[in-house]
């Protein structure tokens, strides 16, 4: 059978989509809610002022099991995994031997695993890649009986405290159990938008009791992937086969930050992952090409793909995300920029429909993160 045959795989909250008028498309192999009637301008002003609930299932939720779970783990990425506190969370990244990025994931410490949230289309292949190379270290359980819903905004603690007060104690990256709505949940104050908010791992047979019950809430509106992607742009935060790729060094990427000193050249524990060598050659040497934020100084939108250009017309790179951002009102972007184009307020072009049009190089995010820390 071929791909385009293949049945798309449904989410726990798909009749939920529909009955609330969702726009359902192809995503990493789901029908996912790409809107809702409201539309995606009114979906992400509704998360940056109040609350979003956003049903991410699709991503993959694994289990590392074991006392030499954390070591194991830390030998396919470049993080500290071995001194994470339990209850805290991080960013980390497989890489490969190339010093390339093979994803990028959530890791948080519970009392007896590591929990692993990892993107929807490269699921199958991380789990593959753990079970090959550290399978006979920890034991790697895959969670399908498990949805993950996010709820992003301002006005996402106020209302999901009313569901369980003790989620108010949580502060950004970190995670607990709590009962919601009857539903036995691990949550952790973490997301994809740039806003305060929580990702709940649910009981995937509780999962439309919780949404029901979240979505009861006055504050909380359903938002689809279309908001979700112009809430995350806006908060400069990569998508992975987009903004970062196998081909993507994590330093070219502007993603240094995570890699703790530890784990660096004259660390207690640096190297030891894939592509090692060439990632600490970034590090002490730098890199040719960086990811860099892009503002139009037109109100045209610039989407992926486009030419970014000098003055002469002669290719500096391509866009990698680009969207009219609705909470800064112009027109943002992500590029891979040659260092000496790369400065901030440097003045760049993006080739749109034959025209020239003027971008400046600029701080991101777009518009300041609110994490509750």
């Amino acid at each position: 059978m071929s791909a385009e045959a293949t049945p798309l795989l449904h989410t726990p909250l798909h009749a939920l989509h529909v009955e609330l008028g969702a726009r359902m498309v192809p995503f990493a192999g789901y029908a996912m809610p790409v809107q809702y009637p409201a539309g995606i301008l009114a979906e992400h002003r509704h998360c940056r002022h109040a609350a979003a609930l956003f049903d991410v299932s699709h991503m993959g939720q694994l289990q590392l099991r074991g006392d030499d779970a954390a070591a194991a783990l830390e030998c396919l990425v470049p993080q500290d995994i071995i001194d994470l506190p339990l209850g805290k969370q991080r960013y980390a990244f497989f890489t490969n031997a190339q010093g390339g990025l093979r994803d990028d994931l959530m890791v948080t410490r519970r009392a007896d695993h590591l929990l692993l949230v990892v993107n929807a289309g490269c699921k199958q292949d991380d789990t593959r890649h753990l079970i090959t190379h550290i399978g006979h270290r920890c034991r790697i359980m895959a969670m399908p009986d498990h949805a993950l819903l996010a709820l992003q905004g301002p006005k996402a603690a106020a209302a999901l405290a009313r569901l369980n007060p003790g989620v108010a104690t949580l502060s950004f990256m970190s995670g607990a159990d709590f009962d919601l709505a009857g539903a036995p949940c691990f949550v952790t104050r973490s997301g994809y938008t740039g806003e305060d908010g929580f990702e709940i791992s649910v009981p995937s047979d509780q999962a439309v009791a919780l949404a029901r019950a979240l979505l009861a809430q006055p504050e909380v509106q359903p938002a689809g992937l279309g908001a979700r992607d112009t809430l995350r742009l806006e908060a400069g935060l990569c998508l992975y086969g987009h903004d970062i790729d196998q081909r993507t060094s994590p330093i070219e990427a502007g993603l240094a930050w995570a890699i703790q000193k530890i784990r660096r050249p004259g660390g207690a524990r640096a190297g030891g992952y894939p592509g090692a060598s060439v990632i600490e050659g970034h590090l002490s040497m730098g890199v040719a090409v960086k990811r860099v934020g892009l503002v139009g100084l037109e109100k045209v939108p610039v989407r992926e793909g486009t030419a970014i250009v000098d003055a002469h017309g002669s290719p500096l790179g391509r866009v990698t995300s680009g969207t009219l951002g609705p909470t800064v009102h112009e027109p943002v972007a992500m590029a891979y920029l040659a260092l000496n184009h790369a400065g901030l307020h440097h003045e760049v072009y993006a080739e749109v429909r034959g025209k020239r049009l003027p971008m400046r190089v600029s701080p991101m995010p777009f518009t300041p993160h609110r994490y509750h820390r």
